[in-house]
């Protein structure tokens, strides 16, 4: 009987360093813990909200809004998990309450050459979901600002 190479070694080591920088945000993720998951972002990342019209560029605002949605999320936990090996791709399929509402969404997640999240999109529904986050967000953002422009503030007093 002849057996046939599909794949390399190398590119298997690639998606399996991938994934595996994936599955480290999800643990960090379902632990609802902040520093963890904020040691999975690139410092370049781009976070989309689903309730935002632009997105937010950088980890310091980036860790915050996650911090700011782990105050809000009721009752998280992933549900599915889509992989694309080829492009370093993932989507994260999850259910949670927010203020009464059960909401359905999807992390759809970039992991660059470093093994780091350096896109981050989410989406929504239903609408009434959405609208329960978008209000318990905005409630947030104060926070959410103060937290990131402390970050910024430590990280130029690094670099000095």
């Amino acid at each position: 009987m002849e057996f046939v190479r599909l794949a390399s070694p190398v590119p298997n080591q690639q998606i399996d360093y991938a994934r595996f920088a994936m599955q480290a945000f999800r643990k960090a993720v379902e632990a609802a813990d902040g520093e963890a998951m904020a040691a999975c972002l690139a410092d370049d990342v781009v976070f989309t909200s689903p309730v935002a019209f632009k997105p937010y560029p950088g980890k310091p605002i980036t860790a915050a809004i996650l911090r700011g949605v782990l105050r809000v999320f009721e009752d998280f936990r992933y549900i599915r998990e889509i992989n694309d090996p080829e492009t370093n791709s993932h989507a994260l399929v999850f259910e949670t309450t927010v203020g009464g509402k059960r909401i359905t969404g999807c992390d759809f997640i970039h992991v660059n050459d470093e093994g780091l999240i350096d896109d981050f999109m989410v989406m929504v529904r239903p609408l009434s979901g959405a609208t329960a986050l978008s209000e318990a967000m905005a409630a947030q953002f104060p926070q959410i600002q103060a937290e990131a422009a402390e970050a910024i503030a430590a990280l130029a007093a690094m670099e000095q």
